[in-house]
């Protein structure tokens, strides 16, 4: 395995191919984010370790999606089982992916512990009112909560494959995976832009139906399912990112070649 340095259009190539391959399989993508996301709001339900869990589960949840969209690129359609991944892949891979899972939960704790630190006075409420949201108290609160976990999710954006695919150590996956991200800063920086060009897009298209039609309640009771949807469209991109940052001789169960991208642009 090396590190391949790509040019910054790779990036919205990237934003593309998610897109396609989610509308591939968009009922299986949606629905297997939907079940992550399930399962980790009902695991922070729990008393005590409930959010703990929930976090600790994201890399394992990163993997099994990454996996599912490798799936769709096959032209089959990823069954449930592939969240779990992760915990299929022998002991020392599960033992390696629970460490990787514990150092994230710990990265995140730490951030809710430092912010009220770093801004003072109480954070807002998650549940928040629009009023709240508009405070200069809650906007500077979630800006130096994006600053902090900006290093954290460079940090894990490629582990957990690293770790599942090329049996690399939490510890050596979170360097490789820092190093990649800032070697193709460019592709990265054009990714982001992508995704935020087509998540305001269809934030316009929102707001000019709501108008036409004269209601707000359209806007209100179609925001979140769309939002819900976009994230897991995103989040079959994440595959593409890992694929073309790294070079290697792929195993049977590894992420597939540079054709599975010539298959989406053949076959959209």
């Amino acid at each position: 395995m090396k590190l391949n340095i790509v040019p910054a259009s790779t990036g919205m190539t990237w934003v593309r191919l998610g897109i396609k391959t989610f509308l591939q399989q968009p009922l299986a993508m949606s629905g297997l984010f939907f079940l992550y996301m399930a399962a980790g709001t009902l695991l922070s339900f729990l008393p005590v370790f409930g959010l703990i869990l929930a976090l600790m589960i994201v890399p394992a949840a990163t993997l099994g999606l990454m996996a599912a969209t490798q799936e769709a690129l096959k032209g089959k359609f990823p069954m449930p089982t592939v969240l779990i991944s992760a915990f299929r892949a022998g002991r020392q891979r599960v033992r390696a992916m629970l460490v990787l899972g514990a150092l994230y939960a710990a990265a995140c704790l730490l951030i809710t512990l430092a912010v009220p630190l770093l801004v003072g006075g109480t954070p807002p409420a998650a549940d928040a009112g629009r009023e709240a949201m508009l405070t200069p108290q809650f906007q500077l609160t979630m800006l130096v909560t994006m600053l902090l976990y900006l290093p954290i999710s460079l940090l894990f954006w490629h582990a957990p494959a690293l770790v599942h695919w090329h049996g690399i150590s939490p510890v050596k996956s979170l360097f490789f995976s820092l190093v990649a991200c800032l070697r193709n800063a460019g592709a990265f920086l054009m990714f982001g832009l992508g995704w935020f060009a087509v998540f305001l897009g269809i934030g316009i298209v929102i707001s000019l139906v709501s108008g036409l039609l004269g209601s707000a309640e359209f806007m209100a009771a179609a925001v979140m399912p769309l939002v819900l949807l976009m994230a897991a469209m995103f989040s079959t991109s994440i595959y593409f990112t890992f694929r073309d940052s790294f070079v290697a001789t792929p195993p049977d169960d590894s992420p597939g070649s540079a054709e599975d991208a010539q298959n989406i642009n053949d076959n959209p």
